[in-house]
Formats: C-alpha cells, sequence, structure tokens
C-alpha cells in the first residue's frame, strides 16, 4: 500500500488516544462509563492494554486511509469518517451490547467516542497528503 501516508496514519491513531484520554476522563465521561460498565477506575489497566489498544487503532487507521485512497477530499474524509463510525462501529457495537444487555448509556458513550474517533481519521488524512 503505497499510496498510504504512514506518517499521517500514525497521527491519526495518536489522535485516537488523545480523543479517548478526553472522553473517559472525569471531564466527559468517566463517571458515567464506570457506572454503566460496572468497573473500578482504582483498578487501572495493565500497560498491555495500551499497546495492545494501540495497535488496534493503528491498524484501524491504515484500513481507513486505505479505503479513503491517497487524496481524498477533506469534506468527503470527515464525512465517511463519520459514515464507519456511526455506521459501522457504533452500529456494531449495539448488536454486541443488545446480547451482552449493556446500557444505552454505555452504547452512546462508546459509539461516540468511535464515531468522533473515525472522524478525526478522516480529518487529518483530509487534511495530511
Amino acid at each position: 500500500m503505497p499510496d498510504i501516508n504512514y506518517l499521517a496514519v500514525v497521527a491519526a491513531a495518536v489522535s485516537s488516544f488523545m480523543l479517548g484520554g478526553l472522553w473517559y476522563s472525569k471531564l466527559l465521561f468517566e463517571t458515567a462509563w464506570v457506572r454503566e460498565a460496572n468497573v473500578n477506575p482504582q483498578d487501572g489497566h495493565a500497560p498491555t492494554v495500551f499497546g495492545v489498544s494501540f495497535l488496534f487503532s493503528l491498524i484501524a487507521a491504515v484500513a481507513f486511509a486505505a479505503w479513503l485512497g491517497p487524496e481524498p477530499v477533506l469534506k468527503d474524509a470527515i464525512l465517511k469518517g463519520l459514515l464507519v463510525g456511526a455506521g459501522f462501529v457504533a452500529t456494531s457495537f449495539g448488536i454486541n451490547y443488545q446480547f451482552a444487555q449493556n446500557s444505552v448509556k454505555m452504547w452512546l458513550i462508546d459509539g461516540g467516542y468511535h464515531t468522533l474517533q473515525f472522524a478525526l481519521y478522516g480529518l487529518i488524512l483530509g487534511l495530511w497528503h
């Protein structure tokens, strides 16, 4: 895949972590998400969780960049990001969350994060080519 701007892909993956740090912080949705997920925030996460999560973000950014092509129009890239985030990722979470009996609130938090994640990917990849 030589037409991919790999620096932009890495920047997109990093943006996913930055968004997640804000999205799941006390400033935004940590309290609600912790309650809905029924987890103890004092337990924290093993370092491998962050490494594997970054790897998944990187894979998603590469796949999204390949789908967008080498020089996506900014508006189209952002709209495609919203489509992927809301139309594919969030709805797929919705299916799983129904069977796991997770709340609508948790789905909105997680689905909202991934919708913005892919919109950010579109923004970065649409600007940087």
